[in-house]
């Protein structure tokens, strides 16, 4: 999939007020300092689509932006670590759930996770809630470039072993590096593929 066209159209913490039209949506989110932001401007080669900051948790809002002018991208607040006060994490929680409980449009989360990490119980209690609500997700591994091939192998090895203890398959994943352009390809790929298998649906 080429990327021809990505434009903000909104931002909101009221999941009523999001986009009323039936485009699939396609849903980014994760722990607040994983690169989600230089994710989804890689993704849309530009540069600054998504605001990128030092300062973990900068996504407070439910973001769409209109991709191709046929699917939306949602950029979602990040989980845990974020410096904000515990009212504001309560408060994004209920917005992120209610998201994904409520959002018919919504053909699949992205769980993005620092590939440099052993698996962290925020993220697997995150993946384990969306499996329980029967939520559609795939992994995408962040920051490849920082670790060799070898190393990545394993700490995507201690993924499945954790997951496979209580799912029947792994989840489809993507090894990604925003700064090399790596996964760019397969994630969009993988969108264009099921965007496309609901047209002949």
């Amino acid at each position: 999939m080429e990327i021809k066209s990505a434009e903000f159209v909104m931002s909101n913490s009221d999941v009523a007020k999001c986009p009323k039209n039936l485009i699939p949506e396609y849903a980014f989110i994760g722990r607040s300092n994983v690169g989600k932001s230089s994710l989804i401007n890689m993704l849309t080669s530009r540069k600054s689509l998504a605001k990128t900051s030092g300062r973990p948790g900068k996504t407070q809002l439910i973001n769409h932006f209109l991709i191709n002018k046929t699917w939306y991208l949602v950029d979602l607040p990040g989980y845990g670590y974020a410096k904000v006060s515990k009212s504001a994490k309560k408060t994004f929680q209920k917005f992120i759930t209610q998201y994904f409980n409520l959002r018919e449009q919504l053909v699949s989360a992205f769980v993005l996770v620092d590939i440099r990490h052993q698996p962290q119980p925020i993220d697997l209690e995150f993946m384990q809630w969306l499996g329980e609500n029967g939520i559609p997700f795939s992994i995408i591994f962040t920051k490849a470039d920082k670790l060799r091939p070898k190393a990545i192998e394993n700490h995507v090895e201690d993924y499945k072993n954790i997951l496979l203890e209580t799912w029947e398959e792994m989840p489809k994943y993507f090894i990604t590096s925003s700064s090399k352009d790596i996964g760019k390809e397969a994630v969009l790929k993988y969108i264009d593929d099921l965007n496309n298998n609901m047209k002949l649906d």
